[in-house]
């Protein structure tokens, strides 16, 4: 293992946070002229399952961190392994440039297919997080379909390979 760095190195944290897999989202919502946007996060997890609470992290250095931080509603799209090119395109442009089509979902939000799973959010809480924010949204839709996620590790993408035995369930009387 490498030397301890201090964490106010930003490359030696940036890397010590690289060492941890994540999978990829999109995030969409509308802008305040109606148009569809979207920007591609992997700082999401869940926070309760009830209340249903998901938050994810916008770059406040983002050109499209004022859209996504005051958006009342949004959608996050969990990316199948074979959606490379819709993260990518959401990395360059908040339209997807052009390569991605868009469904309007309930409440005219902007959907994207394809993808393992999608959660309708509406905001719950905007926290501040330094550098980005925290975005905490109450989930009232989730779907979810069957295949491999796109993954995310030390500046690549990858794939998940499963173990061959599931996770044991938790004890929920502990």
């Amino acid at each position: 293992m490498q030397s301890f760095a201090p964490a106010g190195e930003p490359l030696a944290f940036r890397q010590a946070l690289g060492a941890f897999a994540t999978g990829v989202t999109v995030v969409t919502a509308r802008s305040a002229a109606g148009d569809p946007a979207g920007i591609t996060a992997n700082s999401f997890t869940s926070v309760s399952l009830d209340p249903p609470l998901v938050l994810w992290c916008p770059a406040r250095a983002s050109r499209r961190f004022a859209l996504f931080s005051q958006a009342e509603a949004f959608a996050i799209h969990v990316l199948a392994a074979e959606q490379q090119a819709v993260c990518d395109a959401f990395v360059r442009s908040a339209d997807g440039q052009g390569q991605v089509a868009f469904d309007d979902g309930p409440d005219g939000l902007p959907l994207i297919g394809g993808c393992l799973a999608r959660l309708l959010c509406r905001r719950h809480a905007l926290l501040d997080g330094g550098d980005h924010a925290i975005v905490i949204g109450r989930v009232w839709q989730a779907q979810r379909r069957d295949g491999a996620p796109l993954v995310f590790q030390a500046g690549r993408y990858g794939h998940f390979a499963p173990a061959a035995e599931p996770h044991p369930s938790p004890d929920s009387s502990a």
